[in-house]
């Protein structure tokens, strides 16, 4: 992955990394982060907002599912849940967000894409979630296959 430099412009949120990156991920915990930021940036830029603070949880199955049923309601671990939370007054308008990103997931997922390694997968959650925090919409096949364009553009820019 190539590296950037992580440079927070007015506007952009500070990202935050909780949880532990499984070794069999093939990739560091400055690395996940340093993405992370890159892909707040990239979709804070779409709505052209404030984002404060995105804090992004690594997770298991086990986490994963206990979240996707008390957020969503459905039973069962997932790639990617995406919260977004509005400034609560006395702070400046703006946006807090969460992603819980399941690490098994994409462990599981990446050998049945060619040439798509366990870190790839993970960044794609990543990105994916980063994509709905600014209000994007995958209910559709239209919205879909714009979200995902706009997400392996980010992992390519990336050098993911």
């Amino acid at each position: 992955m190539a590296s950037r430099k992580n440079i927070r412009r007015k506007g952009c949120a500070r990202v935050a990394l909780t949880g532990a990156v499984p070794p069999a991920l093939g990739v560091t915990r400055a690395e996940v982060k340093e993405a992370a930021a890159f892909f707040a940036e990239r979709s804070r830029a779409r709505v052209d907002g404030t984002w404060h603070e995105v804090t992004v949880h690594l997770v298991r199955d086990e986490a994963s599912d206990a979240m996707h049923r008390a957020i969503m309601g459905v039973p069962g671990a997932t790639d990617v849940i995406t919260q977004a939370y509005d400034a609560i007054p006395p702070e400046p308008p703006g946006l807090f967000g969460e992603l819980f990103v399941n690490t098994d997931q994409a462990l599981r997922a990446a050998p049945s894409r060619r040439g798509w390694s366990p870190a790839k997968e993970l960044l794609l959650y990543i990105a994916h979630g980063m994509d709905h925090l600014s209000g994007a919409d995958d209910h559709s096949e239209r919205g879909y296959l714009a979200m995902r364009r706009r997400e392996l553009s980010w992992l390519r820019s990336l050098g993911a």
